[in-house]
């Protein structure tokens, strides 16, 4: 499963000129040079002139995660290294997008998508680039991807991709397959129906059923899946909003379900029989901020159990 825990918040995508035009606005740039080669070494020029004047860093990434332009005159070091708009209020260059991506995901391992540039990948790289896209740049990032792909293929790659994605990863496909690929995603989300643990995600974020076999740990073959296919999907769903950077309300309404306090205790208690890698840090949630006593105790001894079968398995 890929990792999500991304040290930023998840950042939507940003919009870039193409490489020689990137390099052409590098202060004393050669004429003609390799972009890539270019580039490659104004990352280190950036690294090393920024990488000894913190607030300068600060500012760049500061401005970076605002998307919008700032009051007053820029650093002045900024503008000369091409980085900002020298003019007030004051932006990034494209310069200083792709420099401060570069610097960004150099520090947190996170790299913020480019538009346009999910196209030549797979299925699980599409997935994973487009949790943090709006409405229309992911309507946008898609029809670029599928250009040139056969639809049905392509639900069937996505389909493929789900179980192995990250909560919202697996969140954006079963999205896309139900809403974007028409009579090819329905049947890709049959195929997964059937599937331990991801049918059981995608019956509970649909309103289908579940149709898992009897003794196989997916269900009783009646639609309904067992208690730990249905904790896993719980933990899966609340996992997908704590990746998104959702605030602990609605983390817990996801679980919740509307329930009463006691229901929720025993909803919680369930919780234990995920084996998900975010059952943990949805308990912690449900430890630090739920109001009722019960339901927190009820969380503390579900993580004690859950630990206590991680340890044994």
């Amino acid at each position: 499963m890929a990792p999500y825990d991304d040290t930023l918040p998840l950042q939507p995508p940003i919009h870039l000129p193409p490489d020689g035009e990137l390099a052409a606005a590098v202060p004393g740039a050669p004429e003609g040079g390799d972009p890539a080669q270019v580039l490659r070494a104004w990352a280190l020029t950036c690294r090393d002139v920024l990488g000894g004047e913190e607030g300068l860093l600060l500012e760049l990434v500061r401005r970076f995660l605002a998307r919008d332009p700032a009051a007053g005159e820029p650093p002045a070091a900024l503008a000369r290294l091409g980085l900002v708009r020298d003019s007030a209020p004051y932006e990034l260059t494209p310069l200083g997008l792709w420099t401060g991506r570069e610097l960004i995901a150099e520090v947190t391992g996170q790299r913020v998508p480019v538009m346009g540039s999910l196209a030549g990948g797979d299925a699980a790289a599409l997935l994973h680039g487009l949790r943090s896209y709006p409405e229309p740049e992911r309507d946008e990032e898609l029809t670029g991807w599928l250009a040139g792909r056969d639809r049905a293929a392509a639900a069937a790659e996505i389909a493929a991709a789900v179980g192995g994605a990250s909560p919202l990863g697996r969140a954006v496909g079963i999205e896309l397959l139900a809403t974007r690929f028409g009579e090819d995603g329905r049947r890709a989300l049959d195929g997964l129906l059937a599937e331990p643990r991801t049918g059981a995600v995608v019956a509970a974020r649909l309103g289908r059923d579940h149709r898992g076999a009897d003794g196989d740990g997916t269900g009783g073959g009646d639609g309904r899946p067992g208690s730990g296919e249905l904790a896993w999907a719980l933990v899966d769903m609340a996992a997908a909003l704590l990746e998104f950077g959702g605030e602990a309300d609605e983390v817990v309404e996801s679980v919740a379900l509307g329930l009463d306090p006691e229901e929720q205790a025993g909803t919680v208690a369930l919780l234990a029989l995920a084996d998900h890698p975010g059952a943990e840090a949805v308990l912690r949630v449900f430890i630090d901020h739920h109001p009722d006593a019960r339901v927190s105790a009820s969380a503390r001894k579900a993580l004690r159990r859950l630990r206590g079968l991680a340890a044994r398995g």
